[in-house]
């Protein structure tokens, strides 16, 4: 029996298959890439067609090996990696690094994880399709060349270790745009006037209905002058209007609008979404999760037919043919759906079932019969004015696919049903016991969430779905955007009411424009996208970077030659780096603000090796510059140079507890207390204003919680029981270790302790302690830096003869 090695991407995928393949068959994996550009130097030979030079990653080395001694064992090796353009590159670079001839390797591709879809690839394999490859290749080139060229400029003209990339950085211009959009908008006040009228129906029975004016009223003269006309006005219903709509589900999911959906409805980050995603498609229980098309399979459909009839009967049965519009929807087979449409439910962890449940409810629905809706308009005139008060309701005639799913909407809330009594023209109605006038301000765009990040991306077409997980993850990684709650502004507003006649005036403070989990630029981020905005406008222009992206796909359908896509826009850039690079001046961003009065010396805000500082003095002066950081809420391009003076008021000095200083200042990680060598944080309060009492109180409340923490301390084996967030531990040389449900921590002896260590598995241990902690959160990174992003270290050397080494990114 011929024997046949199946090479796909992951473990967890080869398990899956394994299963479904008989003798003859051995199923690895690549674990992904096998190898890439060269780190040292830009690895690609410009001088020669920009011809890619290429080294396995030292971490697959030992892999390589291990393959390359399976594929000569093999009488026939299947590239098995996924469908789309870096699974087609991933089997090319197999294909070589194996050295695999057209005679003893074949191409096989499936779209989901079944006995039957990979029987059908297994029995209609193919050939590597080099024009994919090729689009890929293009896309690793350019953004190497773009990182690595750019990145040094930053380095020297911002700050060393920051990065740029062609998609990464207009990305965050994207952000930074709306910032200032927000910044500069001017807020207009208004009143929004509302009533609620009680009224009757044909039976006598009494209910409450909600009304507003149909038309805001500019001033608080009109506001007052509408009241006073209330108080004698005769209030009757002008209209009523009802206008039946038709809702149509929406269509099956792709990668975009499931990375949407599961922000709004689950909370899911992006990389959050495609990490459960990708568990849920390895293990066979969805297709493909890349994909650009809303496509079902006959199959799909039948199957959807068959769970609609058995839930709700045939007259919900409605079927769409949705089709795909998105221009170069290169990875477009089947929308995302479950593999087995008869399975609702499945076992796994929390996040995959509640992503599974979602697909499955929105791909059955997506087969449902629309909803009818009866949306009804009531107008109420107000004798003695021009304005009108309306009350709205929309009623669920025919639930239709609403029976099982509605698709939420961004920065909205879904609309609840809502009976309106039911009134007739010339009935009047009771004047209202209250009518309120609300003063509200027009409000700012609001800022990206996840989710309507990606809708805006996919619109412009900057990217793919498959690299917006990668791009909004670099860009926090770097510090240039954060995920955070935005505080409201504190507005005075006014208030009016008609109230038993009598009109009341107040005036009150309200928060105007809070926003939860948006991304929000840093000082670095905004300082990063000035200065490649004012140097390299043509990369950051959101058509140049979709017009790239059509390039990519025109590589794909054999349309272009990739090396002379690479040429074009090389040629340009090359010079435009070289004018920049002879540009000269101060550091970007960095701002001067005012004078020191008392020295003469300047102070200026810029961005410092920690991020924004303040200085006073030049590296210039005999004296060295004093530096403060800027606190969380300040901005470089917004602090005045009052606020400024006030940092150097710190550190302060706030008296002496147990006979040691009480110092309050602000350090990189915020507003702290120091005393007696440890640093307690401010917990909300203001370091400039914390009492030394304030500061003794957080002292103890650490020191207690110090004493808590700890159960049992066995010095001479470096063991620890400890008492933690979620009950308590065992922490042994920066390793945590779980303690069993039951176990009484506090009788715990030195020999149970290493009894429970030598029991658990190296994969359950975490990191323990701050220094641990920090290097799990920092191996965490590095290993999703190193899945999506490649570095490419370059030296460079200042004035004073010292060599600095940073790293370029170019995978976007």
């Amino acid at each position: 029996m011929p024997n046949k090695l199946v090479i796909v991407e992951s473990p967890a995928k080869a398990k899956t298959i394994e299963g479904f393949l008989g003798e003859g068959y051995t199923v690895t994996s690549s674990m992904g890439h096998v190898r890439d550009l060269k780190k040292k130097g830009m690895g690609v030979d410009v001088e020669n067609s920009f011809e890619p030079d290429y080294e396995i990653s030292p971490d697959k080395v030992a892999l390589v090996a291990k393959l390359k001694s399976a594929a000569k064992k093999a009488d026939m090796v299947l590239l098995a990696s996924d469908e789309d353009r870096e699974g087609e590159s991933i089997a090319w670079h197999l294909y070589n690094v194996l050295g695999l001839n057209e005679g003893n390797y074949e191409r096989i591709v499936f779209h989901e994880i079944t006995k039957t879809a990979i029987t059908h690839a297994v029995e209609n394999p193919r050939k590597i399709d080099f024009n994919l490859v090729n689009a890929q290749q293009a896309r690793r080139v350019l953004d190497r060349i773009v990182g690595f060229m750019i990145s040094p400029i930053l380095w020297r003209k911002v700050k060393p270790g920051l990065s740029a990339g062609r998609v990464q950085s207009v990305t965050v211009r994207l952000i930074v745009d709306r910032e200032n959009e927000i910044q500069n908008f001017h807020s207009e006040a208004s009143y929004k006037v509302s009533a609620v009228f009680t009224v009757s129906d044909t039976t006598g029975k009494t209910s409450e209905m909600k009304t507003e004016l149909s038309k805001e009223l500019k001033t608080k003269e009109e506001a007052l002058a509408f009241l006073e006309c209330c108080k004698t006005a005769v209030f009757s219903v002008a209209a009523v209007e009802k206008k039946p709509l038709t809702r149509r589900p929406a269509p099956p999911f792709t990668t975009s609008t499931l990375q949407q959906e599961a922000n709004r409805k689950l909370g899911f980050s992006v990389r959050r979404t495609m990490s459960v995603a990708q568990s849920l498609y390895e293990s066979g229980k969805i297709t493909y999760m890349r994909t650009d098309s809303v496509n079902l399979s006959q199959l799909a459909l039948k199957a959807c037919e068959e769970e609609i009839k058995k839930m709700a009967g045939e007259k919900y049965v409605h079927i769409h043919n949705y089709h795909t519009t998105a221009k170069g929807a290169q990875e477009a087979h089947e929308a995302i759906r479950p593999t087995y449409i008869s399975n609702h439910q499945i076992s796994g962890t929390a996040d995959e079932v509640k992503l599974y449940n979602l697909i499955w409810k929105r791909t059955v629905a997506s087969q449902m019969v629309d909803a009818q809706i009866e949306h009804t308009t009531i107008n109420i005139n107000v004798s003695g004015s021009e304005y009108a008060f309306q009350a709205k309701g929309s009623v669920v005639v025919f639930d239709g696919f609403l029976r099982l799913y509605m698709e939420s909407q961004d920065d909205a809330q879904e609309d609840d049903e809502h009976l309106l009594p039911a009134l007739h023209a010339g009935q009047q109605l009771q004047r209202p016991d209250n009518i309120e006038a609300h003063q509200r301000y027009s409000g700012a765009p609001m800022r990206y969430s996840e989710a309507s990040l990606v809708k805006e991306l996919e619109k412009l077409g900057i990217g793919r779905p498959s690299t917006y997980a990668p791009t909004i993850s670099t860009i926090m990684d770097r510090d240039y955007v954060r995920k955070e709650d935005v505080k409201g502004i504190d507005r005075e507003c006014n208030p009016l009411s008609l109230k038993n006649g009598a009109i009341s005036d107040q005036t009150k403070k309200e928060a105007w424009g809070a926003e939860r989990n948006k991304l929000v630029p840093t000082d670095i981020g905004k300082v990063v996208n000035s200065f490649l905005l004012k140097n390299f406008s043509e990369i950051m222009d959101y058509n140049f970077t979709a017009d790239e992206e059509k390039r990519f796909d025109e590589i794909a359908e054999g349309n272009k030659q990739w090396n002379e896509v690479i040429r074009q826009f090389y040629t340009p850039f090359e010079k435009q780096v070289e004018a920049v690079e002879q540009l000269s001046g101060p550091k970007e961003g960095e701002r001067q603000v005012g004078v020191e009065a008392s020295t003469g010396k300047p102070v200026f805000v810029k961005i410092g090796r920690f991020g924004p500082v303040a200085q006073i003095g030049s590296a210039q002066d005999e004296e060295k510059p004093r530096f403060a950081s800027l606190r969380k809420d300040q901005h470089i391009d917004t602090i005045t140079f009052e606020e400024v003076m006030d940092l150097f008021k710190l550190p302060r000095t706030l008296g002496e507890y147990e006979g040691k200083e009480v110092v309050a200042n602000v350090g990189r990680f915020g507003p702290y207390v120091k005393f007696d060598g440890a640093y307690v944080g401010l917990k909300g309060d203001d370091p400039m204003e914390v009492t030394l009492e304030r500061a003794v109180e957080l002292i103890e409340e650490k020191r207690e919680t110090e004493r808590n923490r700890v159960i049992k301390n066995f010095e001479e084996e470096d063991i620890q029981v400890l008492n933690g967030r979620f009950g308590p531990y065992i922490a042994s040389n920066g390793v945590n270790y779980k303690i069993p449900k039951g176990t009484d921590a506090h009788s715990l002896t030195i020999d149970d302790c290493k009894e429970l260590i030598k029991a658990q598995p190296e994969r359950a241990a975490k990191k323990a302690t701050a220094r641990g902690t920090a290097n799990k959160a920092a191996s965490k990174t590095a290993a999703t830096k190193k899945k999506t992003t490649s570095k490419t270290t370059k030296k460079t050397t200042d004035s004073k003869g010292k060599t600095t080494t940073a790293a370029t990114s170019d995978k976007q």
